[in-house]
């Protein structure tokens, strides 16, 4: 059958029972390795791991701070900007907590 005259394939790209919720395991499972992330970054590659938490958990936020947050997920984006600041500290030679 031909997909022309009006009656195109771009209206429904994929079947309603293929599409992913907005609201389901994804965010959830984004939220977990966030948390993940900002804990392995206080012991190694806080550089890394820290930045990604924070996006991680802000990915699982749906991007926007008002509405539902799940815990995971505010807890990786707080965890994950700590583990970037004491990275960027701890790379300009500076020693957090010791004077």
């Amino acid at each position: 059958m031909m997909a022309g005259f009006g009656h195109g394939t771009r209206r429904y790209p994929r079947s309603r029972s293929r599409m992913w919720s907005r609201s389901g395991p994804d965010r959830a499972t984004l939220g977990i390795v966030g948390v993940i992330c900002a804990i392995a970054g206080f012991f190694a590659l806080g550089i890394i791991l820290g930045p990604v938490a924070v996006i991680c958990g802000w990915l699982a936020m749906g991007r926007t701070w008002t509405g539902n947050r799940s815990v995971p997920a505010l807890v990786a984006v707080v965890l994950g900007a700590i583990d970037t600041l004491m990275a960027i500290v701890w790379l300009a030679g500076g020693t957090p907590g010791l004077t």
